[in-house]
């Protein structure tokens, strides 16, 4: 399969790009008003998620014909139908600054897809397949205001359009930092609603990249954040959005010099998105030998050992972050390249570990929840391996199979003993 990025209006293909990257293809060929942007495909992604510097820079050249600062976020093949949301299982990356740093947010979108949190929402929805994550990268706007609309009141499906809005970027709403300032429309345009928030701060971008909390003068607070103007605007947007992707639609739109945007537009769920910044990536080390010191692989040769090598990615870890929660499900295998981690078990903490350890291995077999939570104590890179790469490289190699079943035979042999 072609690895490919292309402007949204050529974005069809839902298998290739995704569904999210797929309806900002269909709002620009229907003439709605959307930030610039392009489409990865989802095997591109895996390409730069592993390191791959052709792909690294077709993204590079791709992303530098956009206006910067850049949004980057997930446009998973099965994400936010309306059976499903992983809306706050997925990354959105804000206001990366260079086309040089984009393949990093795309590397870290593609993790978010194989997370705890996310493996684990897939279980419960009955969808333990291997994500396919496309992703697009859109120019970021710095708007006055922002926030979602619903085209049918997703409390009790009345049918009107309910709006929730706040001061500068989306994510004061989506993520629910604020009390929003909530309208009510019916479908005519006419104002069934208003109530004032509380709006105590607004996302805004950083020089530096990033997003910032910004603390909203008190006498903003509680004042209406949408004119009337604004909210006729964002009642012609509902229609053409209903008349485009049909009824039930929650929409995400940010308003910025007179002009209502659409960011995306999914079938009504009940999630919400989330934001996120990582740390910078030093270069990537050779794991061949740290991954020979696991017990899982221990007795392969090197030949099968540099195979397995070959899928690892890297995976940046901020102090503080929780790598793998106890009880949560789980998909991927950790090898620490630098930092360390604490290990705890019913809120006590059991141990630490540090470069050369590794973690969760056993998820790559049975995907069974995780016995323990491992926490970043400092700043950590790892090496991560996921099932949905794993599995395929086994079933195809009966060498490799055979060598894994020895090591497991080896800890029941043990584990029988004691």
């Amino acid at each position: 399969m072609k690895k490919s990025v292309v402007p949204f209006a050529k974005a069809r293909d839902t298998s290739l790009y995704g569904s999210k990257a797929v309806g900002l293809g269909d709002a620009v060929r229907n003439g709605l008003p959307v930030p610039p942007g392009v489409a990865l495909s989802g095997d591109l992604v895996d390409a730069v998620a592993g390191g791959d510097e052709k792909a690294i820079e077709k993204v590079r050249k791709a992303v530098a014909a956009l206006t910067p600062p850049f949004a980057v976020r997930s446009s998973a093949v099965d994400e936010d139908g309306a059976a499903a949301s992983f809306a706050g299982q997925h990354l959105t990356v804000l206001n990366v600054h260079t086309a040089d740093e984009v393949p990093g947010a795309v590397r870290d979108v593609w993790w978010s897809a194989n997370s705890d949190s996310a493996i684990t929402y897939r279980q419960r929805v009955g969808l333990l397949t291997r994500p396919s994550v496309g992703v697009v990268v859109q120019t970021l706007l710095t708007p006055d205001a922002a926030g979602v609309m619903f085209t049918e009141n997703p409390i009790n499906g009345a049918d009107e359009r309910m709006i929730e809005a706040s001061w500068g970027l989306g994510e004061a709403v989506v993520a629910g930092l604020v009390v929003p300032d909530h309208f009510r429309l019916d479908r005519a345009g006419q104002v069934l609603e208003r109530k004032a928030g509380r709006k105590h701060i607004a996302v805004r971008s950083l020089p530096s990249g990033g997003t910032f909390e910004e603390p909203v003068d008190k006498t903003r607070m509680s004042e209406l954040c949408l004119d009337d103007s604004q909210l006729a605007a964002l009642g012609a947007l509902a229609l053409q959005c209903e008349k485009v992707y049909g009824p039930r639609r929650d929409i995400e739109w940010a308003a910025q010099g007179g002009e209502i945007y659409l960011l995306q537009c999914r079938a009504i769920t009940t999630g919400k998105s989330r934001t996120d910044t990582t740390p910078p990536v030093p270069p990537r080390r050779d794991p061949i030998a740290a991954l020979q010191r696991v017990g899982l692989f221990a007795d392969m040769d090197r030949r099968h050992t540099e195979q397995i090598a070959r899928l690892l990615k890297e995976r940046p870890f901020a102090k503080g972050e929780t790598i793998i929660m106890e009880g949560s499900g789980g998909a991927a295998f950790f090898l620490i390249d630098s930092g360390e981690a604490t290990v705890s078990s019913k809120g006590v903490q059991v141990g630490t570990l540090g470069p050369g350890d590794y973690f969760g291995e056993i998820a790559l077999i049975d995907g069974g929840p995780r016995l323990a939570t491992v926490t970043a104590a400092t700043d950590m890179i790892c090496f991560g391996l996921t099932f949905w790469e794993f599995r395929p490289l086994v079933e195809a190699n009966g060498a490799i199979g055979w060598r894994l079943m020895q090591a497991l035979a080896k800890r029941l042999r043990a584990a029988d003993q004691k």
